[in-house]
Order: structure tokens, then C-alpha cells, then sequence
């Protein structure tokens, strides 16, 4: 085993279920040698998420809702009592109506708009602002995005949206973050079969039409988003900020695929 994460405590937001990315990365960095640290949402998730820690040898597992200032302060509150220090932090989270997903952009209702920039995006603003002052000995922050975020992709509408917000909310923290040396940084996956992809109509279809054309001829594992997340906080990446990384077997460099 490399380790390359020895000594290093990892927080990661976002771990629902087996099939997340937020578990293959969080099972990477253990493997690395992290001490890990898991949130989840609400008291309906708390079990489910206690016991894929438990799993996964995260040494404690805390309440915190993304979109309750309160619950991020408390998480501060308790990680200053935990750890002497965060090395790295990753945010898995997005959300937006199924709705708003099915339907044309167009037709996206406020509400349903703005629920999915907070949860989506913002919420790496307000979490990398809380958890930075732990971060006390430099960092990285990493965030998880989709190419939907660039360009049109059918049923991604809003979440779309919400992920260009979230790219960009990236670079200005990673300037911003920089002085402290905590670096920031995105990682677009490719489509990969997960319980929140299964809200984007015709997913299937996505997957077949991306395994086609990629340079790779297939698609993405999720091993490889993870062992990507930890070159990114480990030591290997301490000079890559404010970047995206892609990791889609190379379907972002295609245009038109009209075959052979």
C-alpha cells in the first residue's frame, strides 16, 4: 500500500449509499491511509450512513445539513473537538427536483431553480468557508461536477446549471484559498450508474450513447473518479488548483460522433 493520505484527515460529504461516488472515494482514501470523516444529512439518512462508516472505518460520522447554517456551524463545533486539523475535504452533494429534470429548462420554476444552486453549489461556498480555518496546515477542497455543466445535455436542465455554477465557484475559491494553501479543484466524471442518476430520464441511454463514442470505448468506473480524488489530496497534487479534471474515458474531447 502506498498510503499516500498517512496522516491526513478527510472529510467527505455526500456519502448516501454503496453505489455513490462518495463512497469509492472515501474507501480509496481510507485505503491511502486517511482517517475519515462522514456527514450525513438527516435523521433518515443517519443509520444508513452510520453503518456504511462503520464499514469503511471512519473514525465518527456527524449530522450536517448543507443548507442550515446552524448544522454547519455544529460541525465545525465538533470537528475542532475531533481533530486537531482537516487536510482535505470533498463535496458530494447536489440535488434538484425530479421535475425540473424531465422537464425543458424553460419551464423551471424558481423555487425549484434556486433549490438546486443551494444545495449544488453553494453549499461548496459555505462548506469550504467553514471548514478552511481547520485547515491548518494547507489542504484541498474537491468538488464533483458533470459535463452537463459545459455543454447541453438532454434531462441534466437545471442540474446543468447548477454544475456551472459550482465550476465556477471553484476557481474563485481556489484564488481565494490559494494564500493559505488549500487548493481546489473539480472532478468531472463520467455518467456513472449511481441512486441520484437514476432521476435523469433515459440514463440508460446516456450510458450506452457515452460508451459508444469515448475514446476508451466504455464508461467510467468509479474507482477512477476516487483514485483521481486522492492524487488530489494527496501530496502528488500539491500544485493543481482551481482545475477540472476529467475522468470519462475522453468523451469531453469529442464533437459530432458520426462513426467510422
Amino acid at each position: 500500500m502506498s498510503q499516500l493520505l498517512a496522516g491526513k484527515t478527510a472529510l467527505v460529504l455526500g456519502v448516501a449509499n454503496k453505489w455513490s461516488l462518495a463512497y469509492a472515494i472515501s474507501a480509496a482514501f481510507v485505503r491511502e491511509g486517511a482517517s475519515l470523516i462522514l456527514t450525513y444529512q438527516s435523521e433518515r439518512q443517519r443509520q444508513t450512513v452510520e453503518e456504511l462508516g462503520a464499514e469503511l472505518r471512519a473514525s465518527k460520522v456527524f449530522p450536517c445539513d448543507v443548507t442550515k447554517p446552524e448544522e454547519v456551524d455544529q460541525l465545525v463545533s465538533v470537528l475542532k473537538q475531533a481533530t486537531p486539523s482537516v487536510e482535505a475535504l470533498v463535496h458530494s452533494i447536489a440535488f434538484a427536483n425530479r421535475e425540473d429534470l424531465s422537464r425543458p429548462f424553460l419551464e423551471t420554476g424558481r423555487d425549484g431553480f434556486l433549490l438546486a444552486q443551494e444545495v449544488s453549489a453553494y453549499s461548496l461556498v459555505s462548506i469550504s468557508r467553514a471548514i478552511s480555518p481547520l485547515m491548518v496546515n494547507g489542504g484541498s477542497v474537491t468538488a464533483l461536477t458533470y459535463l452537463g455543466s459545459t455543454r447541453v445535455v438532454q434531462n441534466y436542465n437545471v442540474m446543468g446549471v447548477a454544475k456551472a455554477s459550482l465550476e465556477a465557484s471553484m476557481r474563485y475559491l481556489a484564488s481565494d484559498l490559494g494564500p493559505k494553501n488549500i487548493r481546489v479543484n473539480a472532478i468531472s466524471a463520467g455518467p456513472v450508474k449511481t441512486a441520484s442518476a437514476r432521476a435523469i430520464k433515459d440514463f440508460s441511454k446516456v450510458l450506452d450513447g457515452v460508451a459508444a463514442l469515448a475514446p476508451l470505448r466504455r464508461n467510467t468506473d468509479p474507482a477512477e473518479v476516487a483514485d483521481t480524488a486522492v492524487f488530489l489530496a494527496s501530496d502528488l497534487g500539491r500544485g493543481v488548483t482551481g482545475n477540472i479534471v476529467y475522468v470519462d474515458g475522453g468523451f469531453q474531447i469529442i464533437g459530432l460522433g458520426l462513426g467510422a
